[in-house]
């Protein structure tokens, strides 16, 4: 089949997302499938296009299974200003739809669009060029919007909500399938379309990759560097944005000065944060590290910590969670009840769920795992049992080229 793909962040770019895509393709490459991506110049580490990217809008690179054109992202540093995001958006959508008729072959017939969200402009995008390519659009959603923007308070203007869910639900309805990380995210899609459309929402998880992410020793150069020595650590490694209520580390930094938290990331939130954290000599903010560094950094913490805000259990699936288990860490998550990943941790049986934003609990949790380095690690072993068994990229592969098969074939 012939498989244009849509999505913001494609490698070398070090956005979580980008990561998830960029190895959906090559999985599919593997069934024999010609593919023609279409993505935003790396920008993500530093919210600008990165050195060596600069000076041409769009630039087109062969590969062994096809294409990948590269457009100007119209990228901002400011996460609060929401019309400048959405004018880029707009703008990145835009351009991503010309590449997208013209990759392989202007207007040429294509089988199947893969486009994905966020943002959610490139739903519109993905049907259009459908349309333009004789194609049928599968939409991939990594986390529902405007859910998440409105429940973080990010975005208050009713107007402004309305619009964006009336976008939503046309993107959903363009599309003849989409699909989502979890139950949670059917469901609430389920209840936004009605029961009638449930059978375009297609469930199949984000992977981890296990034969790059490994089990390490956790005195790491990346430890030495930060001069943390042979204590227990604490970690996060991931976005810091609104989203995540990493004040929940703060507070259990300022609770237990025994041991160290690192907070490995960048964001719009970490000015904040680093601000509140001022004279907390156990915390450590560090920047984004080179993704062949990510197994180091990971192995580098004794436990994981997953942070969401409460409301956004069903919305957003962190996908940080999956990297943690698969270098045998534990993980402690503060997240909604019966939502994706506290089922994960309970089946896994690899960390500690709490109620989000419950401090007392999540520093007990914390602690209990730091105080017993025994249980730490038969929790941090069963994790890696877990998603060597049940989210390598093969089986997230085999699921897509599945149901790209069936769509294309009806």
């Amino acid at each position: 089949m012939k498989i244009l793909v849509l999505c913001p962040h494609f490698e070398p770019d070090t956005a979580p997302t980008g990561t998830v895509m960029t190895r959906i393709v090559h999985e599919l490459a593997t069934h024999g499938h010609q593919l023609h991506v279409v993505t935003a110049l790396p920008w993500y580490r530093r919210h600008q296009i990165e050195p060596g990217w600069t000076g041409r809008w769009i630039r087109t690179e062969q590969t062994s299974w096809g294409t990948v054109t590269r457009v100007q992202p119209f990228a901002g540093n400011d996460k609060r200003n929401l019309i400048r995001r959405a004018v880029g958006f707009a703008g990145f959508s835009l351009l991503a739809g010309v590449a997208g008729v013209r990759a392989g072959g202007w207007f040429r017939k294509a089988d199947i669009v893969l486009a994905m969200s966020p943002p959610l402009t490139l739903g519109i995008t993905g049907w259009m060029v459908g349309v333009a390519r004789r194609a049928r659009l599968v939409f991939n959603i990594q986390d529902v919007f405007p859910d998440a923007a409105v429940r973080t308070g990010a975005i208050t203007d009713r107007r402004l909500i309305a619009g964006a869910e009336w976008l939503e639900r046309l993107s959903y309805r363009r599309a003849r399938a989409v699909t989502v990380l979890s139950e949670d995210l059917r469901d609430n899609l389920v209840a936004k379309l009605g029961p009638q459309n449930g059978g375009r929402i297609h469930v199949i998880p984000n992977f981890v990759d296990t034969e790059l992410l490994q089990p390490g020793d956790r005195m790491t150069q990346y430890r030495a560097e930060l001069a943390i020595g042979d204590g227990p650590v604490v970690l996060y490694a991931g976005n810091v944005g609104f989203s995540q209520s990493l004040d929940l580390v703060v507070d259990a930094a300022r609770a237990c000065p025994d041991i160290t938290f690192v907070i490995n990331g960048d964001g719009a939130a970490r000015p904040g944060l680093e601000a509140g954290a001022g004279g907390l000599t156990n915390l450590r903010f560090v920047g984004y590290q080179p993704a062949q560094r990510l197994s180091e950094v990971l192995a580098s913490g004794d436990v994981h910590v997953v942070p969401l805000r409460a409301g956004l259990g069903n919305v957003s699936v962190p996908s940080k969670t999956y990297s943690s288990l698969a270098v045998a860490r534990p993980v402690v998550a503060s997240i909604d009840d019966a939502t994706e990943i506290p089922r994960l941790l309970a089946v896994a049986g690899a960390g500690i769920s709490v109620a989000p934003g419950d401090r007392e609990a999540f520093i007990q949790a914390i602690r209990a795992l730091v105080d017993d380095p025994q249980r730490a690690a038969q929790l941090g072993d069963a994790g890696r049992r877990w998603v060597v068994a049940e989210a390598s990229p093969a089986a997230v592969g085999d699921a897509y080229d599945q149901l790209m098969r069936v769509i294309a074939g009806e």
